[in-house]
């Protein structure tokens, strides 16, 4: 169930989670981002790529307490890579 595939995911020593926060969550999805991010606080890295800027994921994570849970554990020590407006699939397949 959710748990083991909790553990699965908490356990790897890089995880990237790409279009984070494309699609809207559910309070499941959103309890399991908080689990795994309470795993993985401090002890091993999580690559977040996304269209949608920080100031966005509060909202996107459904507002409250769990979002603010999740954001302090995913923003302390955090290291921002912004590419701009810079469409870089369209930049790498030359369109």
């Amino acid at each position: 169930g959710m748990s083991k595939l909790i553990t699965k995911f908490s356990n790897y020593h890089l995880l990237i989670i790409d279009e984070w926060l494309l699609h809207d969550l559910t309070e499941e999805d959103v309890r399991f981002i908080f689990e795994l991010t309470e795993k993985r606080y401090d002890c091993h890295s999580t690559i977040f790529c996304t269209q949608y800027k920080p100031k966005e994921w509060y909202t996107r994570l459904g507002g409250g307490t769990m979002a603010d849970a999740i954001l302090d554990r995913i923003i302390h020590n955090a290291i921002w890579l912004e590419t701009g407006s810079t469409n870089m699939r369209k930049l790498f397949s030359g369109q």
